[in-house]
């Protein structure tokens, strides 16, 4: 099929994927109310067209945490990533290189750091809040030793949500394994790509406790039994004690947890629900990003993620206020549809995207995007 947008990515992986493993990528939580509201909100934001600018040159970079960029986006931490390509986090991560933007790398990704690390530039991880502190500091060093340059802290996840589909699909719920096998072999091209010469389905980072049985039966298991709901704001200290460069709490969407993230010392937050698979009914990240914005923007580095799909997405959660934005769902699909080459094409509709409505915004640079450039309602 012809592949024009991040759109046609989705159908493409929709039709060559095993249905537990779109299901997973694509659902939400609970009837996915925000989910679409993550998407919708955001197509709703109306921008200020101008014209006779002199916008003929037009510059995509930026700095996010001391490095330079050549987009304002970063692939955003997506777990079992390896799964919807041959060793997939790798795929992404020489993409990710190429195009000059980083990756983050899930906790629960398949590759693991060590592999991911030689190919990603620049490279940051993400971490859980998880019981095993020890685990937890051991994950850090890792990082730490192989070039991290920022961890991302995930915070809205300390219980999984709710996500129906899940059960439905066969990635939980009773028979899941069984499910799954029946699935890869209705979807051969998968099966062979990632089901036989994508082996070992192993949680990389998580062989320390898992061992080589961490595949997707302990995955979800994992997730409910070691996620920790006791955390609070005074035990994020210890993460500053083992990480010294940049923090970015990832799950913000109040400004009262804005404020006290910039509080402790973080350098950085992510506007997020979870691409809405965590608390169905709260506000879209389009929706929260503005006052959140306002709230510590001045203080700390505000990156935001939820329905993001194209390059004019980008543009206007800049302009709500944004320095940087976290793509997940729309790489996923690319890289389920074809590979690297999917991401790779992925990061080129969106440069030649923001292109288009910098030019029709009559901005030619990524400091110069603010709410100037949204319609008078919408500031």
């Amino acid at each position: 099929m012809i592949i024009s947008s991040a759109t046609d990515f989705r159908e493409a992986a929709r039709r060559k994927l095993p249905r537990f493993l779109f299901d997973y990528a694509d659902g939400g939580a609970y009837a996915e109310e925000t989910l679409r509201r993550n998407v919708s909100d955001l197509a709703k934001i109306e921008l200020r067209q101008r014209v006779l600018k002199d916008v003929a040159s037009i510059d995509l970079g930026t700095t996010l945490f001391g490095r330079k960029v050549a987009l304002p986006v970063a692939l955003g931490p997506v777990g079992i990533g390896g799964m919807y390509a041959r060793r997939g986090e790798l795929q992404a991560a020489r993409a990710a290189k190429a195009a000059g933007v980083p990756l983050c790398l899930s906790t629960v990704s398949i590759c693991p750091i060590e592999d991911v690390a030689r190919v990603a530039d620049p490279f940051w991880f993400q971490l859980y809040v998880i019981k095993d502190r020890a685990f937890m500091r051991d994950l850090i060093a890792t990082a730490k030793a192989h070039g991290a340059e920022a961890m991302v802290f995930t915070v809205d996840m300390p219980v999984p949500g709710a996500r129906y589909r899940d059960a439905h699909s066969g990635m939980s719920g009773p028979n899941a394994p069984l499910r799954r096998v029946l699935q890869a072999m209705t979807h051969p091209r998968w099966a062979v790509d990632v089901g036989l010469l994508g082996r070992p389905h192993t949680l990389g980072n998580l062989k320390p406790v898992l061992g080589n049985n961490s595949g997707l039966n302990d995955y979800m298991g994992w997730l409910g039994a070691n996620f920790d709901p006791s955390i609070q704001w005074r035990d994020l200290d210890w993460i500053r004690a083992e990480w010294d460069g940049p923090l970015i709490i990832k799950g913000i969407l109040d400004p009262e947890d804005a404020r006290e993230a910039a509080a402790i010392g973080a350098d950085g937050i992510v506007v997020s629900n979870h691409g809405g698979r965590q608390l169905d009914g709260v506000r879209s990240s389009a929706r929260a990003l503005p006052a959140i914005a306002d709230a510590v923007g001045d203080r700390l580095t505000v990156l935001a993620d939820g329905g993001v799909r194209n390059g004019l997405d980008v543009v206007r959660m800049l302009a709500l206020g944004a320095k940087g934005v976290l793509l997940g769902r729309a790489w996923i699909y690319a890289l389920a549809a074809e590979g690297e080459a999917g991401v790779a094409k992925l990061f080129e509709l969106i440069a030649k995207e923001m292109v288009v409505a910098m030019t029709l915004t009559g901005v030619n640079r990524i400091d110069a995007i603010d709410r100037s450039i949204l319609a008078e309602d919408e500031r």
